[in-house]
């Protein structure tokens, strides 16, 4: 969405503000206003030559600064990823490239972080930084909820002489310790144990999907040779000892493949705070921790979530990581129109090959209950997690062709109340 020039002049105002004023300076700046307020009924006035003192000490504090400002780089050192709730520390670290001037007052920051992403550590200063010296500084960042983070690049500046502007340091140069974000994952809890409705399917991708999610076809013996039969399964050490063509015998294996279905849908009439929409972000939590109780086990997960796209994720066996569970829940934003018209056409293509589908829903309703109702038509095992800290849409009777239906307060989830699932 476009701003407007207006919206754009008072953000920049606002981030020179946050930036160019120091505590102290703010003070100052705001003395000078009210001053101003006051001594405009009488030049005579004691405010007056207040005034004009605290304007005189502002012109020579700006000005030896600026006569003062420092070469700095800036190399910012900060872990790639992180969790929600955690704090994240690292360090910026200050080289003075002069081979003559030292840098006095000088530190580093982070100013223009998103919203749901604050800096907690308090401004440490460096008082003098000889030439060609480094010192670090260190800093501490808190996201208040999971996400990809834009990092801004690190602005060295010095606040010399009397500790009431920050210069901004010349020849800052960008970081090259981080890829400019930061990864947080979702917060969650271990539970003990997750109990699965499966069913086995044998998977029509043969061998080549097999060995994608970590499968092989299991041995189970030789064989007289038949017309027909592959050459490469051949077992020429039995023909050579029987003397007649031999093959080794394989079945193919049936597994358990889960769908993992999150509900993203929040309604437009609910306002986003920095620590995100409670009830979505409980769910993902929650989703994550599926995840995690499936991931040790032998299953092979697909993750269905809607956003402004629908993100279909294969993990579980040797496929990926469980770190790749969070990144894709990491990543995952609230959707405000409802985003079951996307999910079901994908989620339906899926269920000939799905055994067991869970879902993990912020309310009930009737296109929830289709959703879960097409699952139950295709012979899938179907379990339920609600998670909602009132009263549903409609009444909550799932289908009976569900295995279990459970329903959660996002309160439990976030303090690590559920054990088994």
């Amino acid at each position: 969405m476009r701003r407007s020039p207006l919206a754009s002049v008072a953000r920049h105002l606002a981030e020179q503000w946050a930036f160019r004023y120091t505590t102290a300076g703010k003070v100052l700046a705001t003395a000078i206003i009210v001053a101003t307020s006051i001594s405009s009924a009488s030049l005579n006035s004691l405010a007056y030559h207040l005034l004009c003192a605290l304007c005189a000490l502002t012109f020579t504090a700006y000005g030896v600064g600026r006569l003062m400002r420092p070469r700095l780089r800036v190399e910012s050192i900060l872990p790639r990823r992180a969790v929600a709730g955690t704090d994240v520390a690292g360090s910026l670290r200050l080289v003075n490239p002069s081979s003559w001037r030292s840098a006095y007052d000088v530190s580093a920051g982070l100013f223009g972080l998103p919203e749901s992403l604050r800096q907690v550590s308090t401004e440490a200063m460096i008082p003098e930084l000889p030439p060609e010296e480094a010192a670090r500084v260190p800093i501490t960042l808190r996201p208040l909820k999971r996400g990809i983070y834009p990092l801004p690049y690190a602005r060295g500046y010095s606040s010399f002489p009397l500790g009431l502007f920050r210069i901004e340091a010349r020849s800052t140069r960008p970081s090259t310790a981080h890829d400019g974000a930061l990864l947080v994952y979702p917060r969650f809890h271990h539970v003990t144990g997750i109990d699965v409705p499966t069913n086995s399917r044998y998977q029509p991708g043969g061998i080549a999907l097999s060995s994608s999610v970590g499968e092989s076809m299991e041995y189970i013996g030789n064989r007289e040779y038949h017309p027909g039969d592959s050459p490469r399964h051949l077992d020429h050490r039995s023909w050579a000892r029987l003397g007649k063509p031999v093959v080794k015998e394989y079945q193919e294996e049936y597994y358990c493949r889960v769908g993992l279905v999150l509900d993203t849908y929040v309604p437009a009439r609910q306002a986003a705070r920095p620590e995100g929409f409670p009830q979505l972000e409980a769910a993902i939590s929650l989703a994550a921790s599926v995840a995690d109780a499936l991931a040790r086990g032998e299953y092979i997960i697909d993750i269905f979530a809607a956003g402004s796209e629908l993100h279909v994720f294969r993990a579980g066996r040797a496929t990926a990581h469980f770190e790749n569970v969070l990144e894709i829940l990491a990543g995952v934003d609230a959707c405000r129109a409802d985003p079951f018209v996307k999910v079901a056409p994908a989620l339906a293509d899926e269920l000939a090959s799905i055994s067991s589908v869970i879902y993990v829903l912020l309310d009930w309703d009737s296109s929830r209950e289709r959703l879960v109702r097409a699952a139950v038509e295709a012979n899938c095992a179907v379990k339920i997690f609600l998670v909602c800290d009132g009263p549903t849409s409609a009444p909550f009777t799932p289908v009976a062709a569900a295995h279990s239906a459970r329903q959660y307060r996002p309160e439990t989830i976030r303090r690590g109340g559920i054990d088994v699932l």
